[in-house]
C-alpha cells in the first residue's frame, strides 16, 4: 500500500490560493480515478478536482471554507501501489470552471452546490443549548372536562386553535363567551403562557461565510469602502403607463407578459445620450472613467446561490417584448445556474428591482465598476390632487445611488426628472 498526497494545482495566473467549497468525499470514503474530490474557489472561478488515482481517502486538508495555499497538500489518498509519492500541481488537469457576476466584481463565482464537510462528513452547526422556563398552568375553574362546559361552536373552535381547555376557562355566566377567552389569554400571557406556534426562543446557529455569499461581502464592503455613493430619490406617477400596459398584455398573443420593467429601461435608453456620466464605468487604479455608447444593463437577480447579475446586451437595440423576453431568459438562466460568462459580465449600468417586494424607498449599492445603479420601488395607490379635482393615482418611487467621483447631484436629479417625463407620458417612450 502506498500514500499519494495530491497538492493543489496552480489554477489561475497569479492565484496564491484557494477556498474549499465543497468536498465530494470524505475520510475513510473510497474514491476512483477522475472522480470528483473537491470544488476549489479562487477570486476568478469555482474550479472542480478531480483525483488522479484510485484509493482510500486517509486526510483531507481542512473543512469547507478554509484557504488551502497552491502547492500544498488538499488530500492524502491510499493506493494499492508500492511507495508514498506526491503529486505534483502541474500533474493535475482543471476540468471546468463556472464564472459568474455578482455585485461589485467584474469576474466573480457560481460555486457549486455543497455537497459536505471532511475529515470525517458534513460540517454541521453547534447547536447553543437555551434554558426555557416550564409553561406556567393557569388557574383551574373548577369545573371538570371540556366536554361538559358550555360554549358555542365559535369559541369552541377558538379555543382549539388556541390550545386552551375551556374546563380551565371561568366564565360570567351560564356559558363560555369570547370575553372569558380574553380574559383567561390576558391573565394567562402575563403568567408566561405561549399560544401554539407562538414565537419562541431556539438555538444558536452558527454559519460560515463560504462561496458565493463571501464574494458578494467582499465585494460590497469594497463597493461601500471605495464609492462615495448618494442616493436620490422621486416620486413618479405611473396611472398612465399602467394602463398602457393592461392594454398591451391583453393583446399581447403569444408574446410574453410585460411588467414594468421593461419600460424602464426603454426610458434609461432613451435619456442615457443627454446623461452619458450615468452609463459609465470608473478605473479606480487607472484614473479614467469610460462613457460608453451602448447601454449594457445589469439586471440584479435573486438565486439560490445569491446575487447574481446577468447583463442584457445592447439594450437600446430592443423594444419592450424583446427585452421582455431576454429579461426571463436571463433570470432563468443564472437561477438554474446556465448563464454563460459572457451573459454575466461587462455590464455597464444596473438596476435592481423587488417587484412587488418593493419599499418606498431604496438606497441600493452600485456595482463596481459601474458609477450608478436604479431601483424601481412598489406602486401603490393614492388619492392625488389633479387642479380642483381629486383623482385616484398609481404613484412609484424610483431611487438612484450615483458614485459622486463622477455624477454630481445636479446631475443625478436632472437625469431622474427626464426619466420621469417619458414615465408620466409614456407615449413618449415609443415617438421618435
Amino acid at each position: 500500500m502506498a500514500r499519494y498526497s495530491f497538492r493543489l494545482p496552480d489554477i489561475g495566473e497569479g492565484i496564491a490560493e484557494a477556498e474549499i467549497v465543497a468536498w465530494h468525499v470524505k475520510v475513510g470514503d473510497r474514491i476512483e480515478e477522475d472522480a470528483q474530490l473537491a470544488d476549489m474557489m479562487t477570486d476568478k472561478a469555482t474550479v472542480e478536482m478531480e483525483s488522479p488515482v484510485s484509493g482510500i481517502v486517509v486526510e483531507l486538508a481542512g473543512e469547507v471554507g478554509d484557504m488551502v495555499a497552491i502547492g500544498s497538500t488538499l488530500a492524502v489518498i491510499e493506493t494499492e501501489s508500492d511507495g508514498d509519492v506526491e503529486a505534483s500541481p502541474a500533474d493535475t488537469p482543471v476540468e471546468r470552471q463556472i464564472e459568474a457576476e455578482t455585485p461589485g466584481g467584474e469576474e466573480v463565482v457560481v460555486p457549486l452546490p455543497l455537497s459536505g464537510g471532511a475529515r470525517g462528513g458534513p460540517v454541521e452547526p453547534t447547536p447553543v443549548a437555551v434554558e426555557t422556563s416550564p409553561r406556567p398552568t393557569p388557574p383551574a375553574s373548577g369545573r371538570g372536562e371540556e366536554a361538559k362546559v358550555l360554549a358555542s361552536p365559535a369559541v369552541r373552535a377558538r379555543a382549539k386553535d388556541l390550545g386552551i381547555d375551556l374546563g380551565q376557562v371561568h366564565a360570567e355566566g351560564d356559558r363560555v363567551r369570547h370575553a372569558d377567552l380574553d380574559a383567561y389569554l390576558r391573565y394567562s400571557v402575563g403568567q408566561g403562557y405561549h399560544a401554539p406556534g407562538a414565537s419562541r426562543a431556539r438555538a444558536d446557529e452558527p454559519v460560515k461565510v463560504i462561496g458565493m455569499r463571501r464574494k458578494i461581502a467582499e465585494n460590497m464592503a469594497a463597493s461601500k469602502r471605495a464609492i462615495p455613493h448618494f442616493t436620490y430619490v422621486e416620486e413618479m406617477d405611473v396611472t398612465a403607463l399602467e394602463e398602457m400596459r393592461a392594454d398591451l398584455n391583453a393583446h399581447r398573443g403569444q408574446r410574453p407578459k410585460l411588467t414594468m420593467l421593461p419600460f424602464l429601461i426603454v426610458a434609461i435608453c432613451r435619456t442615457i445620450p443627454q446623461f452619458p456620466m450615468i452609463n459609465a464605468r470608473y478605473d479606480d487604479e487607472g484614473g479614467v472613467v469610460t462613457r460608453h455608447g451602448a447601454v449594457h444593463l445589469g439586471m440584479a437577480t435573486q438565486t439560490d446561490a445569491g446575487l447574481m447579475v446577468p447583463v442584457i446586451r445592447d439594450a437600446q437595440d430592443m423594444n419592450v417584448w424583446q427585452l421582455a423576453s431576454e429579461i426571463t431568459r436571463l433570470a432563468d438562466a443564472a437561477r438554474t445556474g446556465k448563464a454563460k460568462v459572457e451573459e454575466l459580465t461587462g455590464g455597464t449600468l444596473t438596476v435592481t428591482s423587488l417587484g412587488p417586494l418593493g419599499g418606498i424607498a431604496t438606497t441600493p449599492v452600485i456595482n463596481r465598476p459601474e458609477v450608478a445603479i436604479i431601483g424601481p420601488n412598489k406602486i401603490v395607490e393614492r388619492p392625488v390632487f389633479d387642479g380642483d379635482d381629486i383623482r385616484r393615482a398609481k404613484l412609484m418611487n424610483l431611487s438612484i445611488s450615483c458614485d459622486h467621483r463622477v455624477v454630481d447631484g445636479w446631475d443625478a436629479a436632472s437625469y431622474v426628472q427626464a426619466l420621469k417625463k417619458l414615465i408620466e407620458t409614456p407615449i413618449l417612450l415609443f415617438a421618435d
